[in-house]
């Protein structure tokens, strides 16, 4: 039954469930022979209702969240979950954001179920850049980039300051900002030390990987190459 055992395991339904489709028929080889629970084959030789098998265990996803959504599995309004099949919430072992995006926060998102890779990306020690885009409520004041840079700027409610991060204006009130921490909100109140407010602010990169046209709400599996670009230094 270890074909049972594996497609439950990527959120197709309970054993049974699962037993069940094979019972009816519905899990087949690419040419649309009917497969058995006791057969040996490879994953990418099974197929449900006619579609490829999703990836197995080991996978990371990169999304573009629009806004309005939240990175929580359970939340009254909308969840990034929602934007993925159904089945991937019942993933084993469970399918995980990499870190967070706020509801008001759009851009890069990360997602995967391979625990040393989710760990390894948002250690501090891994030093990894995240690029922001933010317009402002009001002109920059001029001394946002030395003050960002110094690695002297403290957050309100918090005894460490901020390690050195870059600023580029783009324009008057638009932005892009490095940064290679992950603290609650930071980036919105690094703004807000400086007595303005961000009116949208968009994730664009982490490490050299970015969101390459995207579109908002959708998403994909990464390939190797594309999930060694995230530890790759980024050019600020």
């Amino acid at each position: 039954m270890r074909l049972v055992k594996l497609i439950a395991n990527l959120g197709y339904g309970s054993r049974k469930d699962v037993a069940w489709m094979f019972r009816e028929g519905r899990v087949t080889s690419p040419e649309g022979d009917v497969l058995y629970a006791d057969d040996k084959v490879e994953h990418a030789q099974i197929h449900i209702d006619g579609e490829p098998l999703d990836p197995p265990a080991g996978i990371a996803l990169i999304m573009h969240k629009p806004l309005g959504v939240t990175c929580s599995r359970k939340d009254p309004g909308r969840v990034v979950y929602d934007l993925l099949p159904p089945r991937y919430r019942l993933r084993s072992p469970a399918l995980s954001t990499v870190g967070r995006l706020d509801r008001d926060t759009s851009g890069l998102l990360l997602f995967t179920d391979d625990g040393a890779l989710l760990h390894r990306i948002i250690s501090p020690r891994a030093n990894i850049t995240k690029v922001y885009e933010a317009t402002l409520a009001q002109d920059l004041r001029g001394d946002e980039q030395a003050l960002f840079a110094s690695g002297t700027l403290m957050l309100e409610s918090e005894t460490t300051p901020l390690l050195p991060a870059k600023l580029e204006v783009l324009a008057p009130r638009h932005a892009r900002l490095w940064i290679t921490e992950g603290r609650y909100h930071q980036v919105r109140r690094m703004f807000a030390a400086t007595g303005n407010h961000v009116e949208t602010l968009q994730r664009t990169a982490i490490g050299q990987l970015q969101l390459d046209g995207l579109p908002a709400g959708a998403w994909r599996q990464l390939d190797a190459s594309e999930i060694a670009r995230i530890f790759e230094p980024t050019a600020a």
